[in-house]
C-alpha cells in the first residue's frame, strides 16, 4: 500500500503516530524556513509541514512540488497551533520525514477547488480534473449512497433486479431512437432503448411479479441543461395491483430516500392534482407548488371593453405577486420583455397595482374603471400592495406563458428556495393529444397504457376526453417520474393500437411478441419509473443533472473530453453494409 491512511481520516487522538500519505497537491504556502502543503484525496485535505532546521534537502523538493504533482508523503501526526475548524482534520498537521514524487503534472486549466475558475465547456473537456472538485465528488457519493438505499428499500419489499437488453428492436415511445447497425445481419438495426417498458411487462407476464432495475436508457432529442442523450431510471413494475397500490408503494420509497438524505419527514399523504387542474391553476402539468400564485380566470370580468387584446382572447388569466406594486416602469417592462422572448411567445402584459391606500393603478386603466379593476383584484384576493399580472389569448399557450412569468416572479421573490420541498401527484391524464399537422391522436404516455376504467366507453365516441390511469410524481416542479397501469387485455390493446393509427400489420410488427404474450395469461400490471439523475440533483440542490453524471454530454450530445461522436473508417462502413451520404446544408 501507497498509504497507511487517508487524507481525511487523521484526528488529535492520531498525535505521535508515524504515518504515509498519499494525494494531490491542493496548494502550497511558503513561508521563510517553512512550507505547508494541502494534501488531498477522495477524503479529505491534510496539511503538510516541511521545516528547512529538520531536513534543507526535503525542505527544497517540498518548495519544487506544483498543483496537481502526486506524492507520497510519510510524517508525524502533530497538534497544529493554527486549527482550522473548517475540514475535519484541521486540528492536526503532518511533520514531513519523507518525500516521494509519484507524478508530476502540468498546469491545470483552471482551479480544482470548489468555486473554480473554469466555465461549463473547459470543465467538461477535462471533466477528470472537474471530477476532483469536492462539490463534484460528493454529488456522486450521494449518487452511490441513494443506489444502495434505493436498493435496501425495493428488496425489502420484494422486488427483484432484473437486467434487460440493451440492444432492441425500434418502437414507436414518443422520442427518436439511437439505432446500431447489426454486422451480422446487413441492413439491419438494433435500438438501444428508451426504457425497458416492453421487457417489464414481459417480465410481469412470466410471473416476476415485483421488478426493478436502475437502468441506462437512451433517447435521441434536443437537449437542455435538465436533459441529457443518455440517462438512467430507477424503473419498476408491479403485477396484480391498481393505481392506488402503486402510488402508495412509491411515496414510501420517496419518503424514505428524504429521510435517508435529508431527514426530512414527510408524514401525511403527498396531495394528488388532477391533470386538468394543474393546467388550469399553474398551466404546467409538473406544478412547482412551494409557493402559490395560482392562476385568477378574468375573461367574464372583462369581455366587451372595447379593448380588442382581452375582448378577441378566449382566455385571459392572472397572477397576483405579493408585495410587488412597488414595481417599477423599469422593472414592469423587462417582465413584459421576458414574456415576449422567442421561447416563451406572449405578445404583451398588462398590469394592475392595487396601492397600500387602496387605489388602483393599472396599464389598461383607460379600458376599463376603477372599480372594474378592483373586481380584478378581488377575485386574486389582492391585499394592499400586490401586483396583479395578466396576460390573453389562446387557452392552452396563454397557460403556459403564464406558467412561465408564475416561476419568474417565485425566482425573483425567493420562494424558490432548492432546500425547501413540495411533492405531489398529478394524476388523470388525458389518454391521447390530437395533433393538428398529422391530424391524428398520438398516445400521451405510451401505447399500453390503460384508459380509466370509467372511460372506456368513451374510446371511440369521445376519444379525446379518455383519461388514462397514469400518474406523475412532481416536486419542486420537477416531474421527478411518472407511469400508469398497463393494459394486459389483448383486446383492448388492439383498440388501442387502431386508435393510434397503427394497422394490424403494424402493431404485429412493432409488438407482436408483446401481443402473442398476452395471450398466455398476462396479469394486471401496472409500473412507473423515475428519473434517478434528476431525483440526486434535487437532493443535491442542482438546477442541472450534468453534475451528478460522471461523464455526461454537452448540450449539442457531444462528450467534448473523449470527442464523441466521430467518424469511424471506412472498413468499418463496409463491415456494416453502409454508405454515409451528408448533405452539404
Amino acid at each position: 500500500m501507497h498509504r497507511s491512511n487517508t487524507c481525511g481520516e487523521l484526528r488529535i487522538s492520531d498525535a505521535g503516530r508515524t504515518v504515509t500519505l498519499a494525494g494531490w497537491v491542493q496548494r502550497s504556502r511558503k513561508m521563510g524556513g517553512m512550507t505547508f502543503v494541502d494534501l488531498r484525496d477522495r477524503y479529505g485535505i491534510t496539511q503538510l509541514v516541511f521545516n528547512s532546521e529538520n531536513d534543507q534537502s526535503l525542505f527544497e523538493a517540498a518548495n519544487r512540488l506544483g498543483r496537481e504533482y502526486v506524492i507520497q508523503v510519510t510524517g508525524v501526526v502533530a497538534e497544529r497551533s493554527n486549527k482550522n475548524s473548517n475540514i475535519p482534520t484541521g486540528d492536526i498537521e503532518i511533520i514531513a520525514t519523507a518525500l516521494n514524487i509519484l507524478n508530476k503534472s502540468d498546469v491545470p486549466p483552471f482551479t480544482i477547488e470548489d468555486e473554480t475558475d473554469g466555465g461549463d465547456d473547459l470543465r467538461m473537456k477535462y471533466r477528470y480534473l472537474d471530477l476532483r472538485r469536492p462539490a463534484v465528488r460528493k454529488n456522486l457519493e450521494l449518487r452511490h449512497r441513494m443506489a444502495f438505499e434505493i436498493r435496501r428499500y425495493l428488496d425489502s419489499k420484494g422486488f427483484l433486479e432484473v437486467e434487460t437488453p440493451v440492444l432492441i428492436k425500434s418502437t414507436p415511445e414518443g422520442a427518436r431512437d439511437f439505432v446500431v447497425p447489426s454486422r451480422m445481419n446487413p441492413g439491419q438495426f438494433y435500438a438501444l432503448p428508451q426504457s425497458p417498458q416492453t421487457f417489464k411487462q414481459l417480465l410481469m407476464v412470466s410471473g416476476f411479479d415485483r421488478y426493478f432495475q436502475i437502468v441506462k436508457c437512451f433517447r435521441d432529442e434536443d437537449l437542455r441543461a435538465d436533459r441529457q442523450p443518455e440517462f438512467t431510471q430507477i424503473d419498476c413494475e408491479m403485477s396484480f395491483v391498481d393505481q392506488e397500490d402503486v402510488l402508495q408503494m412509491f411515496e414510501g420509497l420517496v419518503k424514505h430516500i428524504f429521510k435517508y438524505v435529508k431527514n426530512i419527514d414527510f408524514t401525511e399523504p403527498f396531495p394528488r392534482m388532477t391533470w386538468a387542474d394543474a393546467m388550469r391553476l399553474y398551466g404546467s402539468d409538473k406544478p412547482d407548488t412551494r409557493f402559490g400564485m395560482e392562476f385568477v380566470e378574468l375573461k367574464d370580468l372583462t369581455e366587451n371593453s372595447g379593448f380588442a387584446v382581452m375582448d378577441d382572447a378566449p382566455y385571459v388569466g392572472a397572477i397576483v405577486a405579493p408585495g410587488c406594486a412597488a414595481y417599477t416602469r423599469k422593472q414592469l417592462d423587462k417582465l413584459t420583455d421576458f414574456v415576449k422572448r422567442p421561447q416563451i411567445g406572449a405578445k404583451g402584459m398588462m398590469w394592475v397595482k392595487l396601492e397600500a391606500d387602496g387605489s388602483v393603478k393599472s396599464s389598461v386603466g383607460k379600458f376599463f374603471t376603477d372599480d372594474q379593476l378592483k373586481g380584478w383584484l378581488e377575485r386574486g384576493n389582492a391585499r394592499p400592495g400586490d401586483l396583479m399580472l395578466i396576460l390573453a389569448g389562446e387557452t392552452m399557450k396563454t397557460r403556459k406563458q403564464l406558467c412561465e412569468l408564475r416561476l419568474e416572479m417565485g425566482s425573483q421573490l425567493g420562494l424558490r428556495n432548492p432546500q425547501d420541498f413540495s411533492c405531489l401527484w398529478v394524476v388523470d391524464f388525458p389518454l391521447f393529444e390530437w395533433d393538428e399537422e398529422t391530424q391524428r391522436y398520438y398516445a400521451m404516455h405510451h401505447p399500453f397504457t390503460a384508459p380509466n376504467p370509467e372511460d372506456v366507453d368513451m374510446l371511440d365516441s369521445n376519444t379525446g376526453e379518455v383519461r388514462a390511469t397514469a400518474y406523475d410524481m412532481i416536486v419542486n416542479g420537477n416531474e421527478l417520474g411518472g407511469g400508469s397501469i398497463r393494459i394486459h387485455d389483448s383486446e383492448l390493446q388492439d383498440k388501442m393500437f387502431r386508435l393510434l393509427g397503427l394497422t394490424e400489420e403494424d402493431a404485429q410488427y412493432k409488438f407482436g411478441f408483446l401481443m402473442n404474450a398476452f395471450k398466455y395469461g398476462a396479469p394486471p400490471h401496472g409500473g412507473l419509473a423515475f428519473g434517478f439523475d434528476r431525483f440526486v440533483s434535487i437532493l443535491a440542490g442542482l438546477d442541472s443533472i450534468r453534475d451528478v453524471i460522471a461523464f455526461p454530454k454537452n448540450n449539442a450530445g457531444r462528450d467534448t473530453m473523449i470527442d464523441a461522436p466521430a467518424e469511424i473508417d471506412d472498413s468499418q462502413l463496409d463491415e456494416l453494409c453502409i454508405k454515409v451520404d451528408i448533405d452539404e446544408k
